[in-house]
């Protein structure tokens, strides 16, 4: 796992900031990064969008592009991070959306996440298949984010 200090760290050191749109999450990303000592320097903040509708009013999300693909789905993603992002006034915007279970939503099995990482460098999208019960794959797309902006930031400012 990422550890959260580190992210906290390479974001101050760059006086960069993140914010957070989050789904089956529902904050713990946020949650865990406000966790470290002194991740003010670098967390603007969050939405909690577990609700499509909050996608769309709170995120900015498309409403077309949520009828088209669904809450669970890259593009989806992609235009969250881009609404963390722009809402909050952060340099890095950070999404994750999925089904933790325990059944499948709308076509969608268990177990499917995805992050969408949206910077100063451009926007890209990761996408896991995770194991376990909610606890877990919640655990495990937390971990998965921390990973994806900690190599998004460094790979942009390096």
């Amino acid at each position: 796992m990422p550890d959260p200090a580190q992210v906290v760290a390479e974001l101050r050191d760059r006086g960069q900031t993140v914010a957070t749109a989050e789904s089956l999450t529902a904050g713990l990303l946020a949650a865990t990064i406000a966790d470290v000592p002194g991740a003010s320097t670098a967390l603007r903040g969050g939405l909690i969008t577990y609700a499509t509708d909050l996608k769309a009013s709170l995120a900015g999300v498309p409403e077309e592009l949520l009828a088209r693909c669904g809450p669970v789905h890259p593009d989806t993603a992609l235009a969250l991070a881009e609404g963390a992002r722009s809402r909050c006034g952060a340099d890095w915007g950070v999404s994750l959306t999925g089904v933790a279970g325990p059944a499948e939503q709308d076509g969608v099995a268990v177990g499917t996440v995805y992050c969408g990482v949206a910077g100063p460098g451009g926007v890209h999208v990761a996408r896991w298949t995770l194991d376990g019960d909610r606890a877990r794959i919640r655990r495990g797309a937390v971990d998965g984010a921390l990973g994806e902006l900690l190599r998004a930031v460094r790979r942009f400012t390096s």
